[in-house]
């Protein structure tokens, strides 16, 4: 926004407070000046008038193959991680100037496994193979400048998962390197095994109903869980997602906002769908627009480089203009009138 600043005018919910109506100021660097009621407004900025002003949502699970960064921004999304993709397009992506972009590069996968055999056929995994084997695909993944680990444990269809051992290699090399793994893995075997191994993070929300000594385990261990519940429920396989959100919301496990862009049902920017998914796992609205800010914001990969999903004077800005309250009206998210990322002013 060179040489010139920005006021977005509206009902303003800056994640910490309650909302009031007011005023958010970006200046010429980029960064938020002012945010509050009765803000006089400086000569020469660019005021844009809206119902909503709000923090942006980052989705923690994406795959930008199947979608595009400027679609996410235009959508009202700040910031992404993409789990999943050939080494040079997680690189170009990271190069991004306004979309900021977390990405894990090749699916660490048994050999011959998921998701090798259908849509990342081309350069979406890498086979693990002996102990070293799986420490030398950890050591290139951070040579490519990953910044997380994702390893895939799906076994439908017959096809081969990671043994213990292997995930357990996986997660001690990332650890080393300080990378943080995330795990595809949907049944009750595959998230005891990567519970063993001490994964950091659920990618999904599990498909398979999770006995409550599971879901106490996930609670105790510490990990986060990605929601991608609405991808689910378009697949017809959402009912025991969302019975294992519930209880995982109830034992105080934090799920994050991600849609799992790129699969059937999933749709550029942020889906209201996947909110209300959230919203009825026992968050509320107001929880899950909670959790795709300041949850997501923390997601690993992203933790530290997005802000903390709340507007703050002194940040850098990554604001959402919309035409009506998002908690009164999630489909005023299908439309933003205006994006800011990184300081940026992006119009749909």
């Amino acid at each position: 926004m060179p040489g010139r600043g920005l006021a977005l005018i509206g009902r303003v919910w800056d994640g910490r407070v309650d909302p009031y109506d007011g005023v958010v100021i970006v200046g010429t660097d980029g960064l938020v000046a002012a945010a509050g009621p009765g803000l006089a407004i400086p000569e020469g900025v660019r005021v844009l008038h809206g119902g909503w002003v709000g923090p942006g949502i980052v989705d923690a699970h994406v795959h930008l193959a199947f979608g595009a960064p400027l679609d996410e921004l235009r959508g009202g999304l700040v910031a992404v991680r993409d789990l999943g993709a050939p080494p040079a397009q997680a690189r170009a992506w990271q190069a991004s100037d306004q979309l900021d972009i977390a990405v894990a590069g090749p699916i660490l996968t048994a050999d011959g496994g998921y998701p090798s055999t259908s849509w990342g056929a081309d350069g979406f995994a890498r086979f693990l193979g002996s102990p070293g084997e799986c420490r030398a695909a950890v050591r290139d993944l951070v040579g490519d400048g990953v910044d997380l680990v994702k390893v895939a444990l799906e076994p439908a269809g017959g096809l081969p998962v990671p043994t213990p051992q292997q995930v357990r290699a996986v997660v001690d090399a990332a650890h080393k390197a300080g990378l943080a793994v995330t795990a595809h893995a949907l049944t009750v075997d595959m998230v005891q095994r990567v519970l063993d191994a001490g994964v950091d993070e659920l990618a999904h929300t599990p498909v398979e109903v999770l006995p409550a000594s599971v879901v106490d385990r996930i609670a105790d261990s510490g990990l986060a869980v990605i929601s991608t519940l609405q991808t689910f429920y378009g697949a017809g396989v959402g009912h025991g997602a969302g019975i294992n959100a519930a209880a995982l919301v109830a034992a105080g496990v934090p799920l994050r906002y991600g849609t799992d862009l790129g699969n059937g049902g999933t749709r550029p920017g942020v889906d209201p769908r996947e909110l209300d998914r959230l919203a009825d796992a026992g968050l509320g609205r107001d929880g899950a627009l909670r959790t795709a800010t300041a949850g997501s914001s923390a997601a690993y990969g992203l933790a530290g480089r997005v802000g903390d999903g709340t507007i703050r004077v002194g940040a850098v800005a990554r604001l959402v203009l919309l035409d009506a309250d998002p908690l009164v009206e999630p489909s005023a998210w299908m439309h933003p009138l205006a994006v800011v990322a990184r300081g940026d002013l992006v119009l749909p």
